[in-house]
């Protein structure tokens, strides 16, 4: 395996861990988004594979080198990992081109007006850190990253902060740019759409433990529990028999006539097709439609019973 994290721990506060016991591994070129709430440790992890944070114990390895472990600790700057923070970590003395070339190899200055292009940047090379949004100063770090052709590529919320008519160019160039050098990524996101159009593999965490690793469409079609169901999209929930089972929104069909009526809440255009928010049975439903639907109007709904998702007694339990 090209990264390799056994038994992965990390505290700050004794017997508190931040992060679990953590085992994964990454092949090279491929693309790994850690999905999880705020203070699940996501970025803490980051900063232990890219050598800002030391773990307490057990392993990290790149390309079949220690980078860490119980007797060995390679320093940041020799690990060939780029890494993108959502801080905007720029020389607040130099201009912008200035923070882009850095240090910057001789090797990798011809990268230099394709990087700028891609990045939207060509009309701020010459302003400060200061002069630009925050967009800008994030657009800055993922082309000072990319440039250097890192062995391995840490983004943490890379896209947050992007203007939303460069964000989709964005995340689909770095796409192709991973893809044709085979940079091994990682990636930290909040938005699911970004794991499931760009990620080859999807990592949930919570209270540091993993939860479920896999590929996106068998972890949205077959989550392991209730909490990664709700993670990777929305959930309505019914009860059949005693049993509680959740099904997509995108899984319900508008049908003519069937025991099961909604009452249209409300009804919001996405472009496409129309959300529609709903009551069934006590429980507040969302689906879809083609044309919009009018508050109060009672709607016939089916489903497959093959889209069904049902967790035993211990959905809402993660692992431990």
């Amino acid at each position: 395996m090209f990264l390799e994290v056994k038994n992965l721990v990390k505290y700050y506060q004794k017997d508190i861990p931040v992060i679990k016991k953590l085992n994964f591994s990454v092949n090279k070129g491929e693309i790994i988004s850690f999905l999880g709430e705020s203070g699940s440790g996501k970025t803490t992890f980051l900063k232990c594979i890219s050598g800002l944070e030391t773990i307490n114990s057990g392993s990290i390895s790149l390309n079949n080198n220690i980078l860490n472990d119980n007797n060995t600790f390679i320093k940041p700057q020799n690990r060939k990992i780029g890494f993108v923070f959502q801080d905007y970590p720029l020389f607040p003395h130099l201009n912008l081109i200035d923070n882009i070339t850095f240090n910057l190899k001789p090797k990798f200055f011809e990268k230099i007006d394709y990087m700028i292009s891609l990045t939207g940047l060509n009309n701020l090379l010459k302003r400060f850190p200061h002069e630009l949004s925050g967009g800008e100063q994030q657009r800055a770090c993922i082309a000072r990253a990319l440039i250097r052709e890192p062995d391995l590529l840490l983004l943490d919320e890379p896209f947050s902060n992007l203007d939303a008519n460069i964000k989709f160019t964005m995340r689909d160039e770095i796409y192709k740019i991973i893809k044709e050098t085979q940079t091994t990524t990682i990636l930290v996101t909040h938005d699911i759409n970004d794991s499931l159009n760009i990620a080859d593999r999807i990592l949930i965490f919570k209270a540091g433990v993993l939860q479920q690793y896999g590929d996106p469409v068998n972890m949205y079609c077959e989550p392991a529990n209730c909490y990664c169901a709700k993670v990777l999209g929305d959930l309505n929930q019914l009860e059949i028999k005693d049993k509680t089972y959740y099904i997509r929104p995108e899984k319900i069909k508008i049908v003519e006539d069937s025991n099961f009526k909604i009452l249209v809440e409300k009804c919001f255009f996405q472009g496409k097709e129309y959300k529609i928010f709903g009551t069934l049975n006590g429980y507040k439903w969302q689906f879809f439609s083609k044309k919009p639907l009018n508050k109060n109007e009672q709607i016939s709904i089916d489903y497959s019973s093959e889209d069904l998702i049902f967790f035993d007694s211990f959905c809402n339990n993660f692992f431990v």
